[in-house]
């Protein structure tokens, strides 16, 4: 009972840390002219990933390298399935061109990229890794995904309808600074004392019930983390910014696998544990799903292709629970 309680008061952490970095980063982001598009698949998609970021820098250190690369997996599978796919039948999702051209193929590149990484190594009759140079991998990836990002934002800048706007809000821009980086100081200071403790609970309740500290990662922790991607894509959903909930999920993906993922490595080399590979060809399977969806229905995921993804997550969650427990 004690398990319990201290992960949900770390995942209770990790949603109250993430959404005040969230709420800061975005503030200064609004400050300095970006658009909502670029917002939703930079500052909030990181934003909404440092959790998993947290969980999984503290997981390794401690040695619990199952629960990071179940929370990593987990995470990429719960914002196709169960967030895109609440947040379709909320309200049909637009599919901005921008995303459909770039970012969700990077999301597939990236997806099949750790597969084909996790996979070398049982080509060469060893157990499956995800160790240093594949991490350094990882991140040079990411780099070049960063780097688009950061041209558009630069562009954006460059836009004279922006400088415009600036102009006429005067010095203006700057008020409510302060409260904007305060918030992301507390944020990063919850997400830090929430990661601790949920690596800690999710480990001891792994070993209380008996199963794999893969399976705690891949559901409970999981589901945990990408509460701040299911809250903000839910109440951009709702207010109609689409671009936002998508460009979320698909940042988040990007953030989790290439980033998250590559810094988890780098600091020490991951095992693949029992059934990850299969976890693996889940997301590639997801990721590649959204690009006929994205093409199809005036570029929207409509109502029932949100039932599908939500459907599709759930069955392979329970699916993959109950082999294990088995």
């Amino acid at each position: 009972m004690l398990s319990i309680l201290l992960l949900l008061g770390g995942l209770a952490l990790l949603l109250g840390g993430g959404a005040g970095l969230v709420r800061g980063a975005a503030g200064l982001a609004r400050k300095l002219g970006v658009s909502p598009l670029i917002v939703g698949l930079t500052v909030v998609a990181f934003g909404t990933s440092t959790p998993e970021l947290a969980v999984n820098l503290i997981a390794v250190y401690r040695g619990a390298t199952e629960v990071a690369f179940g929370n990593i997996v987990g995470s990429n599978l719960a914002n196709l399935g169960l967030i895109l796919g609440l947040a379709a039948l909320v309200r049909p999702l637009v599919i901005h061109g921008q995303v459909l051209a770039r970012e969700i193929p990077m999301m597939v590149l990236a997806a099949a990229v750790l597969l084909v990484l996790a996979l070398d190594p049982a080509l060469r009759g060893e157990p499956g890794a995800i160790d240093r140079g594949d991490g350094l991998a990882l991140l040079l990836v990411f780099s070049v995904f960063l780097y688009a990002m950061v041209g558009d934002v630069v562009r954006q800048r460059r836009d004279p309808l922006v400088e415009q706007a600036r102009e006429r809000g005067g010095e203006s821009w700057h008020e409510g600074v302060p409260a904007d980086l305060l918030l992301v100081a507390g944020g990063i200071v919850g997400l830090v004392a929430g990661g601790r403790l949920t690596v800690d609970a999710a480990t001891e309740l792994a070993l209380l019930l008996g199963v794999p500290a893969t399976i705690i990662g891949l559901t409970i922790v999981a589901v945990g983390t990408s509460l701040p991607e299911l809250v903000t894509s839910a109440i951009a959903t709702w207010r109609g910014e689409s671009d936002i909930a998508v460009g979320n999920v698909v940042g988040s993906n990007v953030f989790n696998t290439l980033f998250v993922l590559g810094v988890t490595a780098t600091t020490r080399p991951v095992p693949v544990p029992a059934g990850g590979t299969g976890d693996l060809i889940a997301c590639v399977v997801l990721s590649v799903v959204l690009l006929p969806m994205g093409i199809t229905h005036s570029r929207r995921i409509v109502r029932v292709e949100g039932a599908l993804l939500l459907s599709a997550w759930i069955a392979y969650t329970i699916w993959r629970s109950a082999g294990a427990v088995g």
